[in-house]
């Protein structure tokens, strides 16, 4: 019996996977021309008269998830289109084994529709028949667009893996003056993409996977074809080295295997040798030129110095990364200097609540600080103490021979241990932490305290804080925000407080210490005698949001204040669909419990009335009898938007004449006739264009307040006396002169029928 064996052995062996880091398309440039060129592709924009279709690839080659990918890059071009029906018209098809129409040129006439549409589009799947769509369009024309005119932009977004020929429609589709964009998306076939693009082909090629790139290098080219004007002028299109990379299954020889043959002879079978094959899927690169747009960005002129590394932020801003020894400046200078007289005692926690990490972080701080900011020439003189249960001046202000022995000292102080009590220390800073350096009159530079402290006090700082106030020294206070709240209620302000969160977060704070040692005032007129009332807007017209920021604005001003009831009360009255006190003035007597009472304030919506809020705080917040305080300035702060204001002129000149100064806080962007009038004849108004910018003009608030504690007192504005009993001056102070039925000091006591007066009238010494 004769027969042919024929056995070959082949062995193959498939990757069907590929490490999705590899870029498939790669611009040869740095990283900063990369960030220049996503951040130009989100300023180009195209208003010229046009029509643009998408031709979105929806086959199974390309699968949903890519499919989704296309969807996106056209909303992304969309996005710097001028969609309408005079400008640019836009519209779309989805092909895969027969094209299909999802929406014509002249369907939609805004830009949010046509992004809208295409987000809803459904993937089809099928065989890729690119021609066939090609030559549909030939046939049918753009559906819904304009005449021959207008240029037609056809942007086709596949894989170049048509099961059918391509080359002859897109010829035809490009002689017609149509112009072609190829858009690669998954694993494109490069070499079907540029028959289908429109020449110069580098400039119609592109690839949706890098949708920022892809957006840049498609307007681009409309751009310097004179399409349309797509980037400010100051913006170039200039060409750079890429590279295209292909997935591609190759054959390769491994080598050879025993096999057997049949022989012509009948029954012979011959031994030799067969080859040996696997498959294998590699890229195939293929280098190009990409041509991008790219505009002057904010590190193009090298501000940083000293070898600071500018990252850029956008094209408008930047932030330097400076070399150890100069990053105290936002540009890596190399000196801050101090342009005021001042003595600075740095004050820090050496106790276990801190850690010894955290001590030896802030140790590191002043060492900086002193080396950024000290010189010969230096205004500036620098001390250092620490505390613990006790406070240690380890080296008093000014008394160092020259910046490195201050250094030496430095490193010499010791890690102690120990309870935190910092309110103990603070109570010794006041009384001798600047020694010697105390002068006295207008000689006396700026005495400053910098708290740096990671650790909770184990006793009271507030009474003790204000102590050193009382002292005129400025506190200022560093740490993590586990300490946030204590600083502020030490230092008397949010504005005085830096908070850090690691090692480098606390050395970029050095140009803030630096500003704030020269620029910040003091806690607000923490020694005068105030009784202040806060007003709210809480209507309707302002909405819960900005009562939100008006809470949080009073907070932040009470903060300026020693609330108790020998120096400032503090009362706070809403109004809305009613007038309501939310607290008196005698209500509480802590700033602590001032703060808390303000955050629990209604928002009461509703149609508010200014004029009735002011007439509730003239008859029953403002008098003796509800903690009013004879002889001490008085002052309401009304915060509003407007609304309702228009009866309040009259109310608040009742105030003003009973000797309450009122002072009108006007927020919105335009300021209403009615607040003017409100403002009264000193002009004692404060406009804030929203409310969330409140925070920013508190330091005009508080020197508003403190201006009116220094105004002249009548003694008899408001009247302290009660039932309609007449107020007397007399020899710096007065009395009051009570009608019948009535007697005491304030014509409080009510006779009784058959009694006769003792007195009608009685002085009172001030």
């Amino acid at each position: 019996m004769s027969f042919l064996l024929l056995l070959e052995a082949t062995c193959v062996f498939l990757f069907l996977t590929v490490p999705p880091s590899v870029p498939l398309q790669e611009v040869h440039v740095s990283r900063e021309t990369i960030g220049k060129i996503s951040a130009a592709s989100k300023m180009m924009q195209c208003s010229a008269v046009v029509d643009i279709l998408f031709l979105l690839d929806g086959s199974h080659s390309i699968g949903k998830r890519s499919f989704e990918r296309s969807k996106h890059f056209a909303i992304t071009v969309c996005d710097a289109l001028d969609v309408s029906p005079e400008r640019v018209r836009v519209g779309a098809f989805q092909f895969s084994s027969a094209p299909q129409l999802e929406f014509p040129l002249d369907l939609f006439s805004t830009r949010q529709e046509v992004k809208a549409k295409i987000k809803t589009m459904v993937f089809k799947g099928g065989s890729t028949e690119t021609g066939l769509a090609l030559k549909y369009l030939l046939c049918k024309g753009f559906p819904g667009g304009r005449n021959a005119s207008v240029p037609q932009i056809l942007i086709v977004v596949t894989d170049g893996k048509s099961q059918g020929q391509v080359a002859l429609p897109a010829k035809q589709l490009k002689e017609s003056g149509i112009t072609v964009f190829a858009v690669g998306v998954q694993f494109p076939r490069w070499e079907e993409l540029q028959v289908l693009a429109s020449e110069p082909r580098e400039q119609h090629v592109l690839f949706a996977e890098q949708v920022e790139d892809a957006t840049n290098g498609l307007f681009s080219t409309l751009g310097s074809t004179a399409i349309c004007t797509v980037a400010p002028p100051a913006c170039r299109v200039e060409p750079h080295p890429c590279e295209r990379k292909m997935l591609e299954t190759v054959r390769e020889h491994d080598g050879s295997a025993p096999c057997w043959r049949g022989s012509p002879r009948t029954n012979a079978v011959l031994a030799s040798r067969c080859p040996f094959y696997s498959w294998r899927r590699v890229f195939l690169s293929q280098p190009a030129t990409c041509y991008r747009t790219t505009c002057p960005g904010a590190c193009d002129s090298q501000p940083c110095q000293n070898g600071g590394t500018c990252i850029p932020k956008g094209l408008d801003d930047y932030h330097c990364i400076c070399p150890l020894a100069f990053g105290g400046d936002a540009n890596c200078a190399p000196k801050l200097s101090l342009e005021c007289r001042v003595d600075i005692l740095f004050l820090l926690d050496s106790s276990a609540g801190t850690t010894l990490e955290r001590f030896l972080q802030a140790k590191a701080f002043v060492k900086r600080f002193v080396q950024s900011v000290l010189d010969e020439d230096s205004r500036a003189r620098v001390g250092v103490a620490h505390y613990s249960q006790e406070l240690v001046v380890a080296v008093p202000v000014g008394e160092y021979q020259d910046v490195p022995g201050l250094l030496q000292s430095l490193d010499s102080i010791p890690f102690s241990g120990g309870a935190t009590l910092t309110g103990r220390a603070l109570r010794q800073v006041a009384e001798r932490g600047f020694g010697s350096a105390a002068r006295t009159g207008q000689d006396r530079p700026r005495r400053v305290v910098v708290l740096l402290t990671d650790a909770r006090s184990q006793d009271k700082v507030a009474g003790l804080a204000r102590r050193a106030w009382a002292q005129e020294l400025l506190l200022l206070g560093m740490g993590s925000e586990a300490v946030r709240a204590e600083l502020e209620e030490i230092t008397g302000s949010p504005k005085h407080v830096m908070v850090y969160a690691d090692t480098q977060d606390l050395f970029r704070q050095i140009s803030e210490l630096q500003r704030k040692l020269c620029s910040q005032r003091g806690p607000g007129c923490q020694a005068q005698s105030l009784d202040l009332v806060f007003m709210l807007d809480a209507s309707a017209s302002v909405g819960p949001e900005n009562f939100a920021h008006m809470q949080s604005f009073v907070r932040s001003c009470t903060l300026q204040f020693d609330v108790n009831p020998d120096v400032t009360q503090v009362g706070l009255v809403v109004y809305g669909s009613q007038v309501q006190t939310a607290f008196g003035l005698d209500t509480h007597t802590t700033r602590a419990a001032v703060l808390r009472a303000m955050s629990q304030a209604p928002y009461l919506g509703g149609m508010g009335s200014a004029g009735t809020a002011f007439l509730h705080i003239h008859d029953k917040v403002m008098t003796i009898q509800r903690g009013a305080r004879p002889g001490v300035p008085k002052a309401v702060v009304v915060l509003t938007g407007g609304q309702g204001a228009e009866d309040a002129a009259i109310p608040a000149q009742k105030l003003r004449n009973n000797g309450i100064s009122v002072l009108v806080v006007g927020v919105g962007p335009v300021l209403r006739e009615a607040l003017r009038r409100l403002a009264g004849p000193r002009d004692s108004l404060i406009h804030v264009a929203a409310y969330r910018d409140l925070k920013y003009h508190q330091d005009m608030l508080i020197d508003w307040i403190c201006g009116e504690t220094k105004r002249p007192v009548n003694l008899c504005k408001p009247s302290p006396c009660m039932n309609e009993g007449t107020c007397v001056l007399q020899n710096g102070s007065y009395r009051c002169t009570c009608r019948d039925g009535w007697e005491g000091p304030h014509c409080g006591n009510r006779l009784l029928r058959g009694d006769a007066p003792k007195t009608r009238g009685s002085s009172r010494n001030l």
